[in-house]
């Protein structure tokens, strides 16, 4: 299996430096700053890019979860909330809200659960963040 890169440098002090992230694959190249971390400036910020390494990593651990359990999805989409806060000194990603719809034909809605139960411990980014709370919200599509 491939090792995956990706790097940042940060120019500057906290509040008025600049930072710029790439991914070796060339999928992002971009900026990052104070404001787009903290507040709503332009750019990204860690827990964007960690959020939607968790969607997407979250989605495929599903798919392959529900066709080793013999159902065929049509399309699993998912959505990740990364909450950032103010931890007594520091800061901290304090949960993880995985919101997960599937259009699974056959299965039904006590299955569909378990299976999404079984996907979030199984996929790799969530084993990465063990360390924060990950909550799940499964629906199927009907």
């Amino acid at each position: 299996m491939p090792v995956r890169t990706a790097e940042a440098e940060w120019k500057g002090n906290l509040m008025g430096g600049q930072g710029h992230m790439k991914m070796a694959s060339g999928s992002y190249d971009g900026p990052f700053t104070f404001k787009s971390r903290m507040e709503s400036g332009p750019g990204t910020n860690p827990e964007e890019l960690i959020g939607a390494a968790h969607a997407g990593c979250f989605s495929m651990a599903f798919s392959a979860t529900l066709e080793k359990n013999g159902f065929a999805p049509k399309r699993v989409h998912t959505q990740a909330r990364v909450t950032f806060e103010k931890v007594g000194d520091g800061f901290a990603i304090t949960k993880i809200d995985l919101d997960t719809e599937g259009e699974v034909p056959g299965i039904d809605n006590g299955k569909f659960q378990e299976l999404a139960e079984a996907a979030k411990k199984g996929c790799p980014v969530s084993k990465a963040l063990a360390g924060t709370k990950i909550n799940l919200v499964a629906k199927l599509a009907e």
